[in-house]
Parts: structure tokens; C-alpha cells; sequence
């Protein structure tokens, strides 16, 4: 016998959908993503095509291409050699038929990087996160993790496909995280994740102090170093190259998408630890491996930023010069000590229409930052000056906005 639902029983499966559209319009977060070309060689210039007859010329000002390391000769060049030396893609998963040449030396590269013994790629600086959290948890019987409560969405994945146990603590406060760490029993395995840089506020973490806290209560570290790796330290191993504690960290994620001008994600650790990842973890086991074309790109561009640091000089200066002209025409710029230039909205709406008539009317490229990449009420825009973002696009840009926020009477710094 077959019962079937009668018309008003039935689930209006498309006005869920459209519900769930409706809901992001209604509350001003609706995303919408730019028609784009960037110029070869002449970043941050690139060509929009929404709403134009034809390409029209914009400034980029939220890649996180942040050293512009994706125009480099050296990596286009190193790109198009092993196109035509092996072809376009890997031809599956690392353990099928994937595992190049290219790889493996990537991977010992990366390791070299941060001083551990070794390293595992991934396709993206998410899976990364969100495999090897996973996975280390699941190992580990009984496991505890300890979040940051800015911590990525990536690494928040991971904990909880992880499916143990979680604390979460105050963004960088380290007596909270004592007091939940001294809670708990000191027989059960503990892990503390939490990133280097965070990139919606510009601020750095307590990197020696958290080492300190889980030397004292056994735990292991988990460092995200994704807005840090190419950018801080002698040789771009982040901010744990910097503050000399990379050897003090069980594990270093990062990715190859940022700096490094590319894409892909890592992990560094001992040798034990990379080997029970690449052996037990899904996202890596069951993911055909990134192209020997893209891991040929970001090995020229590791190895350029391991000896030149005229592209991270270039960007930090870059940076502080923007801080301080937002700030001296009276704009909420966030001021922090990193490369991120947050300026505070407040709201999703009127943030999305600044970035709508910057690129409409100056054709100037600034994506609208909302909930849930950020908490409600703190909308922003993110500017991610570089190098070769020169004082007089930064007066264009500074001017703008000035004209912005006198036309939409919106609130300046206090």
C-alpha cells in the first residue's frame, strides 16, 4: 500500500529556500561577489565587470593576496614551467595517484619552515583546520579542546566534528583559560587551538603565555598561523617565528592562499603526529591533491619569502600609513599592531552600501565584512593595503570615505 501526502501535508520544499534567502536581505547580510580580473603585474589594479558596458578599472583593497606574491615573476613563471613539464592536475588523491614530486618538496619546505620534523598539505587552509582538529581529538581518548572564542569557523568545524569535549575562552584572556583548564582533570588530554593573528580585529595572541599554561596543565597547542605565515618573521614562518616559540607549539597550521599568494592549507609537527593526520584523517585521505602546477607556485613563493623581506617590510609600511591617515581625517579605524585595517560600521546594511558606492562611484574595491564572520553590531570594512598600495591610492581612498560618511551621516571616532 502507498500513502501519499495530501497538498496541505506537503513541504513547499522551494519557499523554504527562498525563506532562507529572504531572511539574509531582510537583515542586510545577502552576499554578493564582485565580477573581477585582476591585471597581471600591475596589482591592485584589475578590471570589474558588474553593471558595466565593458570592464572598469578598480583599486583591490581587501586581498588577502597580501603580498601580491600571485603576480610574482618568480611564482608565474614557476607555474607555467611545470604546466607544461607535467600538465594540469595531480591525477587524484595523494595515496591513488596524486603524491608528486612537487609535493614532497613543498612539504619539506614548510617543515623547514617552522622547525618541525614535518609537514601535510591540504587543498585549503579550511580543510586543514577542520581535518586535523578533527582527527588529533578522535586519537586522543577523552580529549578536551580549548577555543579561542574568535577562533575561525574552519577550526570550529573540526572541534566539533571532533565530537569531544569543549571549553571556550575569553578571546586571548589567559586567566579564563587557567581557570578552565584547572577545572578539569588533570589525567584527560587537553588541546588549546587559538590563532596567531586574528584577522577581523587586527590583534595577536599571547603565544609564549598560552605555550606556558599548557606546559603547566599537559596540554598540546594548536596554532593557526594563516594571516601570519609569509608575514611575520625573518623568514615568514609567522608570529611564532618572531617571538622565537614555533619549537614550543605542538602543531602550526597555515596557508598557502594568503601570502603565499596561492592556494592550500598545511600542518606542521613532528613526524608522529603529520603521519597519524595523513593516515587517519578523511579530508585529507579522500581529497584528490592540490594541482603539481598550484604546489610549484606557492614552493617559489616560500622559498622567495624565506630570503626577501622587502615584500613583508613593504606591506607593514603600508599599513601604518593607512592607519594613520584614516585616523587623522576622523574614521573609526580599529587600530591594532598587525597588517589587518578594520574601520567599524556597525551595521550590515550601511555597510554594504559604503562598499557599494566606493566601487560604484570610485571604483574603489572593498568587500563588506557581516555576521557571521563577525558578531552582529560590529560590521565592518577590511582593508588589506600592501606594497603596492602607494600614498596617493590611499589619499583617493581616504577622501572617499570622508565624502561617504558625510553623505550617509554616519558617527566618527570618538
Amino acid at each position: 500500500m502507498t500513502i501519499e501526502a495530501s497538498d496541505s501535508a506537503r513541504v513547499d520544499y522551494s519557499r523554504v529556500f527562498t525563506q532562507a534567502i529572504d531572511r539574509l536581505h531582510a537583515e542586510g547580510r545577502y552576499r554578493v561577489f564582485i565580477d573581477i580580473l585582476r591585471n597581471k603585474g600591475a596589482f591592485p589594479n584589475a578590471r570589474c565587470f558588474a553593471g558595466h558596458n565593458g570592464p572598469k578599472p578598480v583599486t583591490v583593497w581587501c586581498s588577502n593576496d597580501y603580498l601580491a606574491m600571485g603576480q610574482h615573476p618568480k611564482v608565474i613563471a614557476a607555474m607555467e614551467e611545470a604546466l607544461h613539464d607535467v600538465g594540469a592536475g595531480s591525477g587524484g588523491t595523494r595515496n591513488i595517484g596524486g603524491n608528486t614530486h612537487y609535493h614532497v618538496d613543498l612539504e619539506a619546505e614548510l617543515a623547514d619552515l617552522h622547525g618541525k620534523e614535518g609537514a601535510l598539505l591540504f587543498t585549503s587552509g579550511y580543510v586543514s583546520n577542520e581535518a586535523t582538529l578533527s582527527t588529533v581529538a578522535k586519537i586522543l581518548p577523552g580529549c578536551i579542546i580549548y577555543s579561542d572564542e574568535l577562533n575561525h569557523a574552519s577550526m570550529i568545524a573540526g572541534i566539533r566534528n571532533a565530537g569531544c569535549e569543549k571549553r571556550v575562552f575569553r578571546h586571548n584572556d589567559l586567566a579564563h583559560l587557567e581557570e578552565l583548564l584547572a577545572a578539569d582533570d588533570p589525567a584527560m588530554p587537553k588541546l588549546i587551538a587559538f590563532e596567531s593573528v586574528y584577522s577581523m580585529e587586527g590583534d595577536i595572541a599571547p603565544i609564549a603565555a598560552i605555550c606556558d599554561l599548557a606546559d603547566k596543565y599537559n596540554a598540546l597547542t594548536y596554532l593557526d598561523e594563516v594571516h601570519a605565515v609569509g608575514m611575520y618573521g625573518p623568514r615568514g614562518g609567522g608570529i611564532s617565528e618572531r617571538e622565537d616559540v614555533a619549537h614550543r607549539l605542538t602543531i602550526i597550521e597555515g596557508t598557502l592562499g594568503k601570502a603565499f599568494g596561492v592556494m592550500g592549507g598545511y600542518v606542521a609537527a613532528d613526524q608522529t603526529i603529520i603521519d597519524v593526520i595523513r593516515s587517519y584523517a578523511p579530508g585529507f585521505i579522500f581529497t584528490t591533491s592540490l594541482s603539481p602546477v598550484l604546489v610549484a607556485g606557492v614552493l617559489a613563493s616560500v622559498r622567495h619569502l624565506k630570503s626577501s623581506s622587502v615584500e613583508r617590510d613593504g606591506q607593514q609600511a603600508a599599513a601604518a600609513r593607512m592607519k594613520a591617515m584614516l585616523a587623522d581625517a576622523g574614521l573609526p579605524v580599529m587600530q591594532g599592531e598587525t597588517h589587518i585595517v578594520p574601520l567599524m560600521v556597525g551595521d550590515p546594511v550601511k555597510a554594504k552600501k559604503i562598499s557599494d558606492v566606493l566601487l560604484a562611484e570610485y571604483g574603489i574595491y572593498v568587500q563588506p565584512i557581516n555576521y557571521p564572520t563577525v558578531p552582529r553590531g560590529t560590521e565592518r570594512l577590511r582593508f588589506t593595503p600592501g606594497p603596492a598600495h602607494d600614498e596617493a591610492m590611499m589619499r583617493e581612498l581616504t577622501d572617499a570615505l570622508v565624502e561617504i560618511w558625510g553623505r550617509l551621516e554616519l558617527k566618527k571616532a570618538a
